[in-house]
């Protein structure tokens, strides 16, 4: 779910595009993220959970078995916002995927009451950020044109 790239990503003498679904679930002004961090660019980024899409199966049945893998939690996938192409160095390793956005909610609504949850089998945890940090630019958001895919007033 969290990784870029994925060590597997290589095949043979060449890299692989991955495939990767993300949602944008929002709680008021805030929107569900995890935060990372290439040590290498000495850089902070937030970008929304997901994972890859497995051989035959749809970006949102892959949206739907990342949350109850990563989360523990069932969601309702929504309207597709766009698909975005993200070419990235992380790590100083080169990535690239094309990621779905999809809008989404929590059927169960007890996980819009928590600040930060804890990702299963990760060191990493998610939690609400303010969407403003991102508008102004004290805060980093990928995939790049996630920004551009959000109503202006959200």
């Amino acid at each position: 779910m969290l990784r870029e790239p994925r060590a597997d990503s290589v095949a043979g003498m060449g890299f692989t595009i991955r495939p990767l679904t993300l949602a944008v679930i929002r709680r008021g002004d805030s929107l569900l993220v995890f935060e990372g961090r290439d040590e290498v660019k000495d850089e902070t980024y937030y970008r929304p959970l997901g994972g890859g899409v497995e051989f035959g199966e749809s970006s949102k049945d892959a949206l739907k078995r990342e949350f109850g893998e990563e989360l523990g939690a069932e969601i309702e996938v929504g309207e597709r916002l766009g698909v975005l192409e993200n070419v990235f160095t992380w790590r100083g390793t080169a990535g690239h995927e094309i990621a779905f956005l999809y809008e989404a909610v929590f059927v169960d609504p007890s996980f819009y009451e928590r600040d930060e949850m804890k990702i299963i089998d990760e060191p990493a945890t998610a939690c609400w950020v303010d969407l403003a940090g991102f508008r102004d630019g004290s805060k980093i958001l990928y995939p790049e044109g996630l920004m551009g895919l959000l109503s202006p007033d959200q």
